[in-house]
This record gives structure tokens, C-alpha cells and sequence, in this order.
């Protein structure tokens, strides 16, 4: 009887063993960012912590930065649970920088009828669309990125032909011909499908046991979720725009303070994206040249010719601030010509007439008085007189006397008193 007791209490621990086995789920739908790298090695850790059998990343992506793929890449070689990389739903995506981070996991599986390739480091323009590149730099761009594939399928074990094809020729295959060509390990119809056939596999001496294991999703904490939204050309962009409106406004209406404040605030943001989001200095520089052209225009009478080359620098400027991007991470026409225009406009109405205005002469107030010529209204003399000016009667001195209702010039004013001088 106590065998008895002693091996059904065993099997039940057993049971509850295997049944409180857990895998860990994130979810990645959209371009590969830093916001990106950072949640999928917080969400390995998680795992670990979790005592996970695995961490599966559910993928589905254009594409991305290839720094952020690279460190992705290193979380993965670092992990201390299995990583599988899942490009599903159909039709999803594992493109560009996707595909790296496909091959670098210990499992690469996709759903059916999904895609993987065009892995070529491409420069874009406005548009999404790819630029030209000066021959050297293209080659070694291209020689890097395909010794990164090479280095990934070789550690994992893929086919490292396929690896360097999709970065030197763009090449792109479904999951079918990803599975037959030996770039993935099995193709899985949905997520209990995966669990099932991960389960009993080995890796790295662990014995996975997933087939009855729940999957227990780690969802992006506040922090990455607003890195996610901010870390984004477009919010860089526009908090350019701020800087320049802020900074600008407050110089062409000193004291306002609100512009200035702004401006500085958001030059801030603008420095601690710049190093980590890849910005093209020749477009930070094409745009400072516009902000000057708009500025020498309103000192210059040029009529318009420095302001049309300020809107066509900041145009291209803006055009090149991210063209060394990856997929997903260009600044598209939507953005650069509101932001063109706008921004022209702003010099021409606001800043152009506020600075000038600074150099108008007074139009009210005392100082409005000085140079004017009125009627004296008694004899003035060194000591006493009067003139009438503005519907007021004022006191007068002149250091040359003036008869009643001779004109006289307004010279200067000492407290309530004009001082005048007999006009020729």
C-alpha cells in the first residue's frame, strides 16, 4: 500500500510538472527598430526568469535597421532559453532585416504561404524608393551585410548560399522553398502546431517539452511602447520643425518666452534621437543651410530669390535626413512637403515680418513726436512756451526764441517738456 501511495503521489508531481510547463510568446508586426531590439531582450530575460521552455517570437516585418537586427542577433547567441523565430500569419513577412534575425534563432519556422528574403541594404529615398549609391560604398555595404547572413547561417547551421543570395541578388522564397532549400527547420500551420512539432526537440543539450505547455504572451511595457511610437522618423521630423519654429519665433518676438522654451525642449529630443535613429548629417546640414537662406532673405532685398533656394535645400535636406534607413524607416513625401511648405511659410509671414518690424521706427508713443513740426501756440523762449501737438498742450523750450504761431521743430523731449527749434 505505501508503494502504492508513494508512486501515484510521484506520477501526480510528474503530472504537475509537465502540465505547468509554459512557453513564452512576443509579438513583432512592423519595422525593426531599436524601441524593437530593446523588447525582445527584456522579453528573453522575462522568459529565463519565467523558467520558459522557450521564448517564440511571432514575426512580421518589411524590414528595419540592420544595427537594431544585429543586436537582436547578439541577444539570441546570448539567450539562455531556446529562441523560435515564427513568421506568421499569412501572409506575413520576414523581410529585409527580418531575415536575419529568422536564421539566427535556434528554430526558424514559418506558417504556410508566408515569405522570406530581399535582404539587400539599400539606401531610401522620400518615397520609400531606392536611391543610387556611389559604386564603393554600395560594394561595401553589400560585402558587410552578406558576411553578417554568411556569419548567421553558418553558426545555425541554414543554408549559407541562400543567405548571401538574399542579400546580393534580393532573393525572396515562400516557406515552402524556405524549408526545401534548408533556410528553415519545419513549417507550422498555427501556434499548437509549432508547440507540437518543438515538442522533444534538442537544443543546446535542453529537451523541449511544448506539447502541453501554455503560452504565456510579454507584452511591451510602457516605456517600449512609447519608444515604439517615438523612436520614428517622422516624430524626429516634426520636433525639427518645433525647434526651428521655437527657436526662430522667439528671436523675431524677444520675451514671448513659450517659443523659446519650446524650442529647446524639443532641440533636446532631437539630440537624443539623432543618436540612436540613422541620420544623414548631409541633411542636417542641407537644412541648417535653409533656415539661413530664409534668415538672409529677410535682411536681403533679393525678392524671394534666397527664400526659393531656402525651400528647395530644405526640401532635398529633408529628403536625405533619412536615406541611409532601412525599410519602414524612411521619411516619406507625406511628411517633407507639408513640412517644406509650412516651414517657408513660416519665414515669409511670421519670422520675415517679425523681425522687421523691429526695425521700424516707433509709430506711438512720445518718441513718434521728435521731428515733427507744429504751430507755437506762445513765445518760447530758454525758459517757457507752449506748442500744441496730438490733442494736447504741451510745454516748450528753445534755445532760439520763436514768436506765437511761428513753426517750430520738435528736437527732443526732456520729462513733460519738448524742447523745439524755429523751422526754416
Amino acid at each position: 500500500m505505501r508503494r502504492f501511495c508513494a508512486i501515484t503521489v510521484l506520477g501526480l508531481l510528474l503530472g504537475a510538472t509537465a502540465h505547468a510547463a509554459q512557453v513564452g510568446l512576443i509579438k513583432i508586426d512592423g519595422a525593426i527598430g531599436p524601441a524593437t531590439a530593446n523588447y525582445i531582450s527584456r522579453a528573453l530575460d522575462v522568459a529565463a526568469a519565467q523558467d520558459d521552455e522557450c521564448l517564440v517570437i511571432q514575426l512580421d516585418t518589411p524590414g528595419g535597421l540592420v544595427d537594431s537586427a544585429s543586436k537582436i542577433v547578439a541577444s539570441f547567441y546570448a539567450a539562455k532559453i531556446p529562441t523560435v523565430v515564427y513568421v506568421s500569419p499569412a501572409p506575413a513577412r520576414a523581410g529585409s532585416a527580418g531575415v536575419f534575425i529568422t536564421m539566427a534563432a535556434d528554430f526558424a519556422v514559418m506558417a504556410p504561404h508566408t515569405r522570406i528574403g530581399a535582404a539587400h541594404p539599400v539606401e531610401l529615398g522620400a518615397s520609400g524608393t531606392v536611391e543610387k549609391t556611389d559604386d564603393v560604398m554600395k560594394q561595401k555595404m553589400e560585402n558587410d551585410t552578406a558576411s553578417f547572413a554568411k556569419s548567421i547561417a553558418e553558426k545555425r547551421h541554414r543554408n549559407v548560399d541562400w543567405a548571401k543570395s538574399a542579400v546580393l541578388e534580393s532573393a525572396s522564397i515562400t516557406a515552402e522553398d524556405a524549408l526545401a532549400k534548408d533556410v528553415i527547420d519545419f513549417i507550422a500551420e498555427d501556434m499548437p502546431d509549432l508547440l507540437k512539432q518543438l515538442d522533444h526537440r534538442v537544443v543546446n543539450g535542453k529537451t523541449l517539452h511544448t506539447a502541453n505547455a501554455s503560452v504565456v504572451e510579454i507584452p511591451m511595457n510602457p516605456f517600449e511602447q512609447f519608444s515604439q511610437l517615438f523612436l520614428r522618423p517622422e516624430v524626429m521630423f516634426i520636433l525639427m520643425l518645433m525647434v526651428i519654429y521655437g527657436i526662430m519665433g522667439e528671436l523675431s518676438s524677444p520675451g514671448a518666452i513659450l517659443p523659446g522654451v519650446v524650442g529647446a525642449i524639443a532641440l533636446i529630443l532631437v539630440l537624443y534621437m539623432s543618436a540612436i535613429l540613422p541620420v544623414n548629417v548631409t541633411g542636417l546640414v542641407l537644412i541648417g543651410l535653409a533656415v539661413v537662406l530664409f534668415l538672409a532673405d529677410v535682411y536681403s532685398p533679393t525678392h524671394g530669390v534666397l527664400t526659393a533656394g531656402g525651400v528647395m535645400t530644405f526640401f532635398l535636406g529633408a529628403m536625405m535626413l533619412f536615406s541611409q534607413a532601412g525599410p519602414g524607416f524612411g521619411l516619406s513625401l507625406f511628411w517633407i512637403l507639408p513640412g517644406t511648405f509650412f516651414t517657408a511659410a513660416f519665414f515669409i509671414f511670421i519670422v520675415g515680418k517679425g523681425i522687421r518690424a523691429q526695425f521700424k521706427p516707433a509709430q506711438t508713443g512720445i518718441g513718434t513726436m521728435i521731428g515733427k513740426t507744429v504751430n507755437a501756440l506762445s513765445r518760447i523762449d530758454s525758459a517757457d512756451g507752449k506748442v500744441f501737438i496730438e490733442g494736447e498742450t504741451w510745454n516748450a523750450t528753445s534755445e532760439t526764441p520763436v514768436e506765437a504761431g511761428k513753426a517750430v521743430e520738435i528736437t527732443g523731449i526732456a520729462g513733460l517738456t519738448l524742447k523745439v527749434k524755429p523751422k526754416n
